[in-house]
């Protein structure tokens, strides 16, 4: 008997095997392909080649797994459509290093054992009246919104709710924007339930990504908290979607496969026929849409949690005070951290930069340290001891023989957050002091050290954006927003968006446990009313300006974009390409194409970059004309096409 069998690789069809063996849609098979196995699916339909003669070879053998279902094969196909990628990578989201894993012993998914103590926690009346609403009708799809000021308890609202569907014996999925977040945040689960979650990201150990992989596929594993990918595992029996702080532009996979893992989350939901609830305080432009055409449910927590009051806002005008030479902390920021660190409050520093400087440049020749491989500048890590290329990875000393003779005399212009910590260092001498970053919090002991700021065994915080992200530090009651001049410039379409979201959440931050905080911002901009703005209590006013301002100039939500990136090593060869490339798919497809023009980052990775952007009606109308006219072009050897549907970042 012949089955059409899906592998996970570049193919956008299934490939044709027989067996004796009785097979159904959704089993895991291992197949020969070329000199090698392979683990594939029994798919829905045959590949369609009806002219060439191709020896059918035979299925090896079924395994062990419990069956893909249906509805996740659709979702599969409509994710392989939508984001315009080969069904065959769609499956390898799924597969485990392109492998099934087959049934374990029993004993091994017992650490997730699923079994939900009672506990104390009680919920506000304003708590209870958003979690009716996000229950009601807990058995189908649709999308509700649970939006409340940072700080308001909205995590015990949706963990009530999924405590009656884990009782009925149902899996749960929650997504978190940030690798960093998890431990604290399983912390607080296993708080509130009294069992360990399976955590899922890039930083878990095959062995452990395997006992999981096999027990969310045989159903014994229930509840899973994880990255972008853990929205593709195999689930049994899924009975709910949660997209923790929905806004967050690193649910964007913007590598490989490119997806949005929050749309892609309520797609999956829909053809599971699931509920699918996204948290926020501030949401998308896209979710507030969503929201305003009645499109999505929404509930609101407008109080804080045990009424904690939100933090004031107080500008420090740079106008008025002198910074002294290679200083960023000015005399009044340093005179009222200290009244905040004599009341035992916990200070947070935030500049949105990782690393010493941005830029290291000789005195001598005037030239920067740019990376070889990128059109970018080397950010200095003067911890690290090193120039490093935050884009391809590449590493350099601080060393370099001079257009003027000797070595180069380095200067550094701009600071990092390490250039700060070493400030601050000099300003409060005796205060524990730590910098919070993607370089320092995604280590092994970055667990200890959230516990330390928990704890108030750290005084002063340097931070990046990393730290705005749902943590929950009950001491910190003073920010210090460093660069809110050099965020709210720039030619991001969604920049504003971008900020109004940032700053909400590291306002966040501060005052949840009742003590008087303060957000101070430290900028030469003399505009109070844009502060203010981005930073009133309800956000929705800001939004509902944004959305005009989008409507009238046709951007998203109001019309798709498709971002086409032509990448290769030839500079003239690739502008050439891409504008036969345009010249090819014009006219026969079901949108308007802007440019090509040069990525704003010119070269990555040793590799030119020239873009094309596409823009068009909110339906599937351009991605089927692309689906149909892309294959049809022969691109020139070395140049590769990336496509990205509903792009976040225009780098």
């Amino acid at each position: 008997m012949k089955y059409p069998i899906l592998l996970p690789n570049i193919f956008n069809y299934p490939f044709t095997y027989e067996s004796e063996i009785n097979l159904k849609l959704g089993e895991f098979v291992l197949v020969p392909f070329g000199k090698s196995k392979i683990t594939g699916v029994v798919w829905d339909e045959f590949e369609k080649n009806d002219i060439k003669k191709f020896k059918i070879k035979s299925i090896l053998k079924k395994l062990d797994v419990t069956p893909l279902k249906k509805d996740t094969i659709n979702f599969l196909n409509w994710f392989a459509e939508y984001n315009l990628i080969p069904k065959g990578m769609a499956l390898k989201l799924v597969l485990l290093s392109s492998n099934a894993i087959e049934k374990m012993e029993k004993k091994l998914y017992e650490p997730y054992n699923n079994k939900i103590k009672k506990n104390s926690f009680t919920l506000s009346i304003n708590q209870i009246k958003s979690l009716e609403k996000m229950c009601n009708s807990n058995k189908k799809f649709r999308v509700h919104v649970l939006q409340g000021t940072t700080g308001s308890g909205k995590t015990l609202v949706y963990f009530e709710a999924l405590k009656s569907l884990i009782e009925k014996g149902f899996q749960s999925l929650i997504l978190l924007p940030e690798i960093g977040l998890t431990s604290q945040f399983e912390q607080k689960f296993s708080e509130y339930f009294g069992f360990k979650p399976a955590i899922w990201h890039s930083g878990i150990s095959k062995k452990k990504k395997e006992i999981i992989w096999s027990g969310i596929c045989c159903g014994e594993i229930k509840v899973i908290i994880g990255a972008r990918s853990s929205l593709f595992l195999p689930f049994k029996r899924l009975g709910i979607i949660i997209v923790d702080e929905e806004h967050d532009q690193s649910f964007k996979q913007d590598e490989g496969v490119t997806y949005n893992a929050r749309d892609m989350a309520i797609s999956r939901a829909s053809f599971e026929n699931i509920p699918v609830n996204l948290i926020t305080a501030v949401p998308s432009i896209e979710t507030f849409e969503n929201i305003k055409k009645g499109k999505y449910e929404v509930s609101r927590l407008s109080e804080r949690y045990r009424n904690a009051a939100l933090p004031n806002y107080e500008i420090i005008n740079l106008n008025k005070t002198k910074l002294e030479k290679q200083s960023w902390l000015s005399a009044k920021i340093i005179e009222k951290v200290n009244l905040h660190l004599e009341k035992k409050d916990q200070v947070l520093f935030f500049l949105n930069r990782r690393g010493f400087s941005p830029n290291a440049l000789c005195n001598k020749c005037f030239s920067s340290f740019m990376c070889p491989n990128c059109t970018i500048n080397l950010v200095y890590h003067k911890n690290k001891n090193n120039l490093i290329c935050h884009y391809c990875g590449f590493k350099s000393e601080l060393k370099r023989n001079c257009k003027k003779g000797d070595n180069c005399e380095f200067v550094f212009c701009g600071p990092g957050v390490e250039r700060i910590s070493e400030e601050v260092k000099r300003k409060f001498p005796g205060k524990k002091i730590e910098i919070f970053s993607s370089d320092t919090m995604n280590k092994k002991d970055s667990k200890e050290k959230i516990r330390k700021i928990i704890n108030n065994e750290i005084q002063i915080l340097v931070g990046t954006q990393l730290i705005s992200k749902g943590f929950h530090f009950p001491h910190l009651n003073c920010i210090v927003v460093l660069d809110i001049d050099l965020s709210s410039h720039g030619h991001d379409l969604r920049g504003a968006e971008k900020n109004l979201q940032l700053y909400h959440q590291l306002s966040g931050r501060a005052g949840r446990t009742g003590k008087p905080a303060t957000v101070y911002f430290q900028t030469y901009e003399n505009n109070p009313k844009m502060i203010s703005e981005i930073t009133n209590k309800n956000p929705d006013i800001f939004l509902e300006r944004e959305l005009e301002i989008r409507k009238k100039n046709k951007l998203p939500p109001f019309q798709r974009f498709i971002s086409l990136i032509l990448t290769g090593e030839n500079e003239k060869k690739l502008e050439k390409e891409a504008f036969d490339f345009k010249n090819f798919i014009e006219n026969k497809i079901n949108g308007k194409i802007l440019g090509p023009v040069n990525a704003p980052i010119f070269r990555i990775k040793k590799k030119f970059r020239i873009r094309l952007l596409i823009r068009g009606s909110k339906s599937m109308k351009i991605q089927n004309s692309l689906a149909k006219i892309i294959p049809k072009y022969k691109f020139s050897t070395g140049i590769k096409l990336s496509v990205d549907v509903d792009p976040i970042n225009f780098n």
